[in-house]
This record gives structure tokens, C-alpha cells and sequence, in this order.
């Protein structure tokens, strides 16, 4: 959305000496083979050494396949084994339905009854998704989840996320800051204050039960209809907890506001 910004970091992140750079995109851009090939050319002279291409229904909804398809076909072309396609089988299922332009999630899932791609491709049921998706899955009741592990693990030493506000987020938990990134050299040697962050303390210990009875203890109500997984029931306690008191670690606040 500002290519030259994205050149800017990419010559900063040269400098820096950053490995194993690289751009996710959902191929909205690739209007024309020309301006495809300018702009990945322009990146991978400034440094950047791969590309991910997002791949699925939800993109489908807004950008004509044949862009994606374009970028994938040229991105081949410039980064050779460090294109990557994300998810896989999406682009072999879209290629197979011979479709060229934008198709709405409604239609697509009209489309197609292929239970088996639905179960190997990869998804995520939290945050908006967890209740705009409400309705395809099953719903169980909070005392279900009390005692599952986050998947994938609420603290990892691989993919966390850093967001435009400062806030280091574990894993894809977003609305959740462990402390600042800014001050990420202090944050890794003294750790997280676990008194000052009491709602990642019951994610951290895996006390999911503590942090049931301490939101109620806010005033919580379960969601008559039940929940479709952990993060559903998680993330609905945090939007609760975030709109009856100011707990610092629930931020960016911005990202409850637009949950439903």
C-alpha cells in the first residue's frame, strides 16, 4: 500500500544485515505482467530475498485470481525457489475450477463440498474469524477448553509478532502486548513482569481455569450459543475484560472495536 516505504525498509534491512527477508502479499497490486515484474525486481534489488503469496477464499472475496496468479507466475520468474505459495492446496483447488476473478465466500463454498481440503488446509479460529465463522462450526461449552493447550503455543521462540503500536504480541494472539518491542533488549533480559500482566499469567501457566472465574468475577457471562474454540472463548473474555477495566496488556485497544 506504500511501495516506497516497503523499499525503504527493505534497504534498511540490508544494511542491518536482516536474513532471510521476505514480503507477504496477496497480489491486489499485480494490475499488469509490467508492474508486477518492476516493483519485485526494484525489491529483490534492495535486498529482499523471497516472497509469500497468500492463497485463499477470504483474498478471493477481493482480489481477481488472475492477479494472484500473475504474481505467482513472475515471482518465479525473479525469485526463483524462494517464491512460496500460501496455502497450496487453495491455488491447485482454484486452478482446478478454472477461476479467473473475484468469487464471494458464499459462492466458493456453494462451489465446492470437498471436506477433505477443508481439513488439510490450515485455520485459525480466532479473532474476527472466530466470530464471523461462528455459524459453520459446532459449539461446545467454555468448561470444554479449560483444560486444552493453546494451539499453536501461547509462548513460543518462533513467529511472534511485532505491531505498528509498539506491542510485542505472542504468536498471532492479537490484542495482547507482552511489553514493547522498542525496548525489546530489556524485555528479553528481564522478562515479563507477570504481576503486572495478570491475564497472560493464567495463558502463561496454562490456568485457563483462573482466568474463567476471574473475568467472571468482572461480570462475565458465557455466550448462550458456546464457543468454537479456545481462542473464540479467550479472545470473547478479553473484549469483556478490556470494555470494564484498563488492563495495559490488552492492547491495542483499537482491536476489540471491530471483533463483530
Amino acid at each position: 500500500m506504500n511501495f516506497p516505504l516497503l523499499l525503504t525498509a527493505m534497504e534498511m534491512a540490508e544494511e542491518l544485515d536482516i536474513p532471510s527477508t521476505f514480503v507477504e502479499t496477496n497480489c491486489y497490486w499485480c494490475t499488469s505482467d509490467e508492474v508486477t515484474r518492476e516493483r519485485l525486481k526494484l525489491l529483490r534489488d534492495k535486498g529482499l530475498k523471497g516472497i509469500l503469496i497468500s492463497v485463499n477464499p477470504y483474498y478471493l472475496e477481493y482480489v481477481p485470481f488472475q492477479r494472484t496468479e500473475r504474481g505467482i507466475r513472475v515471482a518465479q520468474e525473479i525469485f526463483g525457489e524462494n517464491l512460496m505459495i500460501y496455502q497450496w492446496d487453495y491455488y491447485v483447488a482454484f486452478r482446478k475450477l478454472g477461476i479467473k476473478g473475484k468469487l464471494s465466500l458464499e459462492d466458493y463454498l456453494n462451489l465446492v463440498k470437498d471436506e477433505d481440503l477443508a481439513q488439510r488446509v490450515e485455520m485459525f479460529l480466532m479473532g474476527r474469524a472466530a466470530y464471523r465463522l461462528k455459524v459453520f462450526y459446532p459449539k461446545y461449552p467454555p468448561e470444554s477448553f479449560f483444560h486444552q493447550p493453546c494451539q499453536p503455543p501461547f509462548l513460543r521462540n518462533w513467529h511472534n509478532h511485532f505491531d505498528n503500536y509498539g506491542n510485542y504480541l505472542p504468536g498471532y494472539c492479537g490484542g495482547i502486548s507482552l511489553g514493547n518491542w522498542q525496548n525489546l533488549a530489556e524485555l528479553l533480559e528481564d522478562g515479563v513482569d507477570l504481576d503486572e500482566h495478570p491475564i497472560a499469567r493464567f495463558l502463561i501457566e496454562q490456568d485457563f481455569t483462573g482466568l474463567w472465574h476471574f473475568a467472571k468475577d468482572f461480570g462475565y457471562r458465557e455466550l448462550s450459543q458456546g464457543y468454537i474454540s479456545k481462542c473464540h472463548l479467550c479472545v470473547d473474555i478479553r473484549k469483556h475484560l478490556v470494555a470494564r477495566e484498563a488492563f495495559g496488556e490488552l492492547s491495542p485497544r483499537e482491536f476489540y472495536s471491530f471483533l463483530e
